[in-house]
């Protein structure tokens, strides 16, 4: 068989290599010397490492812990812009932020392969929101961000470590309960949201502000409390994903994927804490 058909023979090295003979590649000496330096390049190849998944460009947990990291990183730089930057423009802003995330999360979440920049887009959007929202909140209750922050990062360390455990996993019959529980809080919050624009609820919180009847138990701390455990289990879902990812070959690009799941999950968990917090401060 002609050495041409490996590809291993193809490469730059060994053409470079070759041309070092005899231009006509007829003597003796010039034909032991390429077979020498084939010989070692063989060698060398042989005993180089193997390739791993980013050579190879296959997902790894570092590239899903870089591109997480510069996706909060767009968050903050989008939470700074009302906060600091244009403290006069704080509602506007954070009702462009609220619009354009949502519609961002839906596009990302809906196509077929990801999109970086509609990816870091969703995440300046949501920086918008969430830095008006604390902003706000900030001004009413001293400290709420830092509250909520500690908050967000406990459950994301702990369910974290639970996960690395083994204790927890998502099944497909905690799956299943996870999709219904999501959708009765979607819809809720949905109807809640009406209530408030249309002011049929003068609360700023709507029903989340009204207490639970016989108590003066705020009906939102419970929301909010089942919420958080819904985000838990959301980053649940995600850390499963990325290892199911990391450990079938998934391509590199879609480790993106992995990095805007956590993003959402993360500011999701951060605005229920908030918002329960500030329900909790504010009945007190």
């Amino acid at each position: 068989m002609a050495l041409g058909g490996n590809p291993v023979f193809n490469g730059k090295n060994f053409r470079t290599a070759a041309r070092g003979g005899n231009p006509a590649g007829q003597g003796a000496t010039a034909l032991a010397g390429q077979s020498a330096m084939s010989t070692t390049q063989m060698e060398d190849l042989y005993n180089q490492p193997s390739a791993g998944p980013s050579q190879t460009g296959r997902m790894t947990f570092d590239d899903v812990i870089v591109k997480t990291v510069l996706s909060i990183g767009v968050v903050l730089v989008g939470a700074a812009v009302p906060a600091f930057l244009l403290p006069g423009l704080v509602m506007p802003l954070m009702i462009v932020g609220m619009v354009g995330g949502l519609v961002l999360g839906l596009v990302n979440a809906f196509k077929r392969e990801p999109v970086p920049g509609l990816i870091l887009a969703y995440a300046f959007l949501q920086g918008l929101f969430v830095g008006g929202l604390t902003m706000v909140l900030e001004a009413q209750f001293p400290n709420i961000a830092l509250q909520a922050l500690v908050g967000t990062l406990t459950v994301f360390a702990i369910t974290l470590a639970l996960f690395k455990s083994g204790k927890v996993r998502a099944s497909p019959k905690g799956m299943k309960i996870f999709m219904i529980a999501i959708l009765g809080y979607a819809a809720f919050s949905l109807i809640n949201l009406g209530l408030m624009l249309f002011g049929v609820s003068q609360d700023p919180w709507g029903m989340r502000g009204a207490s639970i009847p016989g108590t003066d138990i705020p009906f939102g701390l419970v929301i909010g409390i089942f919420a958080i455990g819904l985000a838990a289990f959301s980053l649940v879902i995600d850390f499963t994903s990325i290892s199911e990812g990391v450990r079938n070959g998934a391509p590199q690009k879609y480790s993106w994927t992995a990095a805007f799941g956590l993003t959402v999950t993360l500011i999701w968990l951060y605005v229920e804490f908030i918002r329960l917090i500030a329900i909790m401060r504010g009945s007190e």
